[in-house]
């Protein structure tokens, strides 16, 4: 799978996360390992959630994982803090923002 076709897939998962509802900014970038290695970034900035294909350097958080583990996450599938305590998911940054991201996902 290539950074495009992954990066398309994750924003068409993103697309359906209700972020009305979060008066913060957060900034989050993702660092993908493996097959369909880049980055990129989500941002929540008055309610609403954009995904776009760039470095995002003022950001809250990182994380960095394989696409596998990131289309589990993204789908409800697997638990961002059991990936995190599997080693499947580093988190580097500001914890208590990053915890946030997990109220944009589907639940399981």
């Amino acid at each position: 799978m290539t950074f495009d076709a992954m990066f398309a897939q994750v924003k068409e998962l993103l697309s359906q996360a209700d972020a009305s509802g979060i008066g913060e900014h957060l900034a989050y970038q993702f660092n993908i390992t493996g097959e369909a290695q880049g980055t990129f970034y989500l941002e929540v900035k008055d309610g609403q959630l954009h995904v776009e294909p760039y470095d995002y350097r003022d950001r809250d958080a990182l994380f960095t994982c394989s696409a596998e583990t990131l289309f589990k996450i993204a789908s409800g599938q697997s638990d961002p803090m059991g990936a995190v305590f599997l080693g499947r998911l580093k988190v580097e940054g500001n914890i208590d923002k990053a915890l946030k991201l997990k109220s944009l996902l589907p639940s399981k």
